[in-house]
């Protein structure tokens, strides 16, 4: 029975621990009167527990690939443990318990997702035993992939169990990183971590994301000063609904106050922490989620007391305490679990406007950090506002250099400006980087082979893309592109080959599952064609393409009705497909449903009065 820290009234929390007053009042009554024992066969039978795992045993654990050994003394340890995945395919994870190993000096342990394997690529020889560093960065491929879950281990914390619909992503050649702070304690201690992994056939139906404010910069406290207080705010681009929040500090803070200030300037609390307890720390979820409308201000105001009145001040007498990783330095985050509202066909990832602001944010308390700009300019490609992220990408460079990364991402943004001469050369500059990893150079080397190919250079770009599948044979990308040329070719078993090493590489991408569902149609086997879409419309349910083409490929092996199915899937996604409904009125004509194809034809033709198709197959059903 932990304390409950965060004060009643000022956030609905779920699995809240206080004790209620009546509760209060029974234990006080029970003490008072020298806790007399309950008659023995009235008690229930003792719960029973599995021995390791909260949840019963995983479906996977994982474990370090060595132990590591913490000393009895010195300063703080921060360690990366590598569990590689061993799994082939997608599973989708409902819920993670962390068994950080001697959990008496693990400080917190944070999970991370590393999408491309890079940090053991960094550390090729010497992973096993951890890599040294708390700030670490990852590769996170050339998709949008926001780190999105609580992927937290904290001394209060138990198994993370995720919301209905929110599962997360585990792909084949994952890592997942466990970051992990250790405290040695004057004893000796063996680390040996495990991570076990419980799965869901479901893939996500919600896409969340975190959201952070900070005031680590202004962190700067003096010795004896009581009440040291920061504070930050950031503005809402979007809607959101709040479904968690996490407030950290290490053993200075003393209140912790969290808000929102919605449009009409109406308060809302999100939570409010009177007296801190880093050993206390947790994750909070809401009960229902809380709706924050788009131009809401979050808030968060902290307070610190560095005096030798706070019992849990690391130093006596108190000293000068800043930004730091370690314990006795201070950190001021707010974690926000957010879920924006799912985007209409055509329209930008909500979450990207999310990250611009979060990033812009970052950046006017630190004009120059790397991360921050990278993130910012990321965010506006990903927006197609090009001309604007070529601008946050030369004031990377301008601060920290030009590297084959940067490059590379800025001759994408310049393509997308319409500056393909810059491009070229951006692109140019990063493929002949000798210093950077062979990932980077072949993301450039694909990136220009892409220029070729929206130029109708064919022949170029199919010796581009060769070169980057010579030195970068696990490139799912430059496969995908090969297989593509080789499709439009009629080189059906070439294009089926490569398109299926790419999917190996990339279960996840439904496109390019989709892709060889074409080849396989494309050379007759329309059985393979529907078993690839149907794992395509798996990965993306809310695509009106992949359903589309899963129904015309079901109508060409006469499966009518469940063609039928799929094109009414397709047409609720994209109401005003005046093809999808002259389709759907020849599959409900050939099933002998005259009077449905007919309200499907002059559906098609109230959108689009021209349609010829539609006219005509109209036409015949009248006759």
């Amino acid at each position: 029975m932990p304390p409950w820290l965060p004060e009643p009234g000022h956030g609905d929390f779920a699995d809240d621990r206080r004790l209620s007053d009546a509760d209060l009042a029974l234990v006080k009554k029970w003490v008072t009167a020298g806790m007399p024992a309950g008659k023995s066969a009235d008690a229930p039978a003792a719960p029973t527990f599995d021995q390791t795992w909260q949840l019963g045993k995983p479906d996977l654990v994982l474990s370090s690939a060595a132990p590591f050994m913490l000393p009895a003394g010195g300063t703080d340890v921060f360690r990366n443990f590598i569990f590689p995945n061993p799994l082939k395919g997608t599973h989708y994870v409902r819920a993670m318990e962390i068994r950080p190993g001697a959990p008496q000096v693990v400080h917190h342990a944070n999970v991370l997702v590393d999408r491309t394997g890079s940090l053991r690529r960094m550390h090729p020889d010497d992973w096993r035993g951890g890599v040294q560093g708390m700030e670490i960065l990852l590769d996170a491929g050339n998709t949008f992939d926001p780190d999105s879950h609580f992927l937290f281990w904290k001394p209060d914390t138990p198994a993370l169990v995720e919301a209905e619909g929110m599962p997360w992503r585990l792909d084949e050649g994952n890592d997942l990183i466990l970051n992990i702070h250790l405290k040695p304690s004057g004893k000796a201690e063996t680390i040996d971590a495990q991570i076990g992994l419980y799965f869901t056939d479901k893939p996500p139906e919600k896409q969340p994301m975190l959201l952070q404010l900070d005031c680590d910069d202004a962190l700067n406290i003096p010795p004896g000063d009581a009440s040291f207080v920061v504070e930050n705010e950031l503005t809402l681009p979007v809607a959101v609904d709040v479904l968690g929040i996490y407030p950290h500090a290490h053993y200075l803070g003393k209140e912790m106050e969290g808000w929102a200030t919605l449009p009409g300037g109406e308060k809302k609390w999100l939570v409010w922490i009177k007296d801190w307890d880093i050993d206390r720390q947790s994750v909070y979820r809401y009960r229902e989620p809380v709706h924050l409308p788009k131009g809401t201000v979050v808030h968060m105001r902290y307070v610190y007391d560095n005096s030798s009145g706070n019992p849990r001040n690391p130093h006596n007498p108190p000293v000068r305490v800043g930004q730091g990783n370690r314990s006795e330095d201070e950190m001021a985050h707010m974690w926000l679990q957010v879920l924006p509202a799912p985007p209409k066909p055509d329209e930008p990832d909500p979450r990207l406007a999310l990250e611009e602001a979060w990033m812009r944010n970052r950046l006017r308390k630190t004009p120059d950090d790397r991360v921050s700009l990278y993130n910012l300019a990321a965010a506006l490609t990903g927006e197609e506002r090009y001309a604007e992220a070529v601008e946050v990408y030369e004031r990377e460079q301008a601060g920290n250099g030009a590297d084959a990364r940067t490059l590379t991402a800025m001759g994408v943004a310049q393509a997308g400006a319409g500056d393909w001469r810059g491009a070229r050369k951006s692109l140019a500059r990063a493929a002949a980087d000798d210093s950077a990893p062979a990932e980077q150079r072949c993301d450039a080397r694909f990136d220009l082979a892409s220029l070729d190919l929206r130029h109708q250079d064919l022949h170029a770009a199919e010796e581009g893309l060769r070169a980057v599948a010579a030195e970068c044979p696990d490139d799912a990308g430059a496969l995908a592109a090969l297989g593509g040329l080789d499709l439009d070719a009629g080189a059906n078993e070439e294009a089926i080959q490569l398109l299926s090493k790419a999917v190996a590489l990339n279960p996840a991408d439904a496109e390019l599952r989709a892709q060889l569902a074409r080849g396989w149609a494309q050379a007759g086997d329309l059985a393979k064609a529907a078993a690839e879409l149907r794992q395509a419309e798996r990965l993306k349910p809310e695509d009106a393409e992949m359903h589309s083409a899963l129904s015309q490929v079901l109508a060409a092996t006469g499966e009518l009705e469940a063609a039928i199915v799929e094109a009414k899937k397709a047409l609720k996604l994209r109401e005003e497909d005046a093809d999808g409904w002259s389709n759907l009125g020849v599959l409900e004509a050939r099933t002998g449903h005259p009077d449905d194809a007919r309200r499907d034809f002059e559906h098609a033709l109230r959108i689009q009065p021209d349609h010829a198709q539609a006219r005509a197959n109209l036409a015949r059903l009248t006759r």
